[in-house]
């Protein structure tokens, strides 16, 4: 399920955050949970393996923008709109539940007003191929040893045969652990009109994708990816879309 806030700055009508704002919308949806739900998601989350999955994911926030590059932040003029999405059903009622009675949100040290709380419809998710765009930077990536022996991180292109093979196996395990069944048929992506971008979450860049893609597999795969989110790092606000 998925829910879509409008925002706005009560006062001047302008709001301006660091390039960096995912790490203070995460903090802010962390906030306005259960205090049992958010230490369970932020220290453990749902483990598959050594793998840990937290199963909410959000948007980039959407509003007229513009990049102040010399102090590196985003300057927005009235409202602005965030996606936040979960299959888990305790989260979004905790979430809706603290929003609709405080009514405003908490960004860094900006205090927003909630114009608007609703829920989109979900889009018809039918078996064979669908269009999406994405809401929030697509990621895929491994950790590699390099010759000396240090870690490092590689992020795939959409280009990359790995890209929809480890977008497939993240996605089955997001469906076993939510519903404990295991899915043999295969979801497979493809980009359609796609380019590059960089994301600052807590000092480390994080490069992702943005623009169309196609999904083709299974709807019940297809159903977890819209509401846990798509590839990496679904938490720290990447992986969201929409279906086109």
């Amino acid at each position: 399920m998925r829910m879509r806030l409008t925002l706005k700055d009560p006062e001047s009508g302008c709001v301006v955050l660091p390039v960096d704002y995912n790490r203070l919308v995460q903090a802010a949806i962390y906030r306005n949970i259960s205090r049992e739900l958010a230490d369970f998601l932020h220290d453990k989350g749902f483990l598959f393996g050594k793998r840990q999955f937290k199963m909410f994911t959000f948007s980039r926030l959407e509003g007229h923008c513009k990049l102040d590059k010399d102090n590196k932040r985003f300057i927005y003029k009235g409202d602005i709109t965030l996606h936040v999405s979960s299959p888990i059903e305790k989260f979004v009622e905790d979430l809706t539940n603290t929003i609709v009675t405080k009514g405003f949100i908490v960004l860094g040290r900006r205090t927003l007003k909630v114009a608007e709380l609703a829920f989109p419809a979900k889009p018809a998710m039918k078996n064979g191929k669908i269009k999406i765009h994405m809401l929030s930077p697509l990621t895929v990536y491994s950790t590699l040893m390099t010759p000396d022996g240090k870690k490092k991180t590689y992020y795939f292109s959409p280009y990359e045969k790995e890209f929809s093979v480890l977008i497939n196996s993240n996605i089955k395990k997001k469906h076993f652990l939510l519903s404990s069944k295991n899915i043999k048929s295969d979801i497979v992506v493809k980009p359609l009109r796609v380019k590059e971008v960089v994301v600052m979450y807590k000092g480390t860049l994080v490069k992702g994708w943005m623009g169309r893609f196609s999904l083709a597999g299974p709807r019940a795969l297809i159903t977890t990816a819209y509401e846990a989110g798509l590839g990496a790092k679904n938490s720290q606000g990447l992986g969201m879309f929409e279906v086109v």
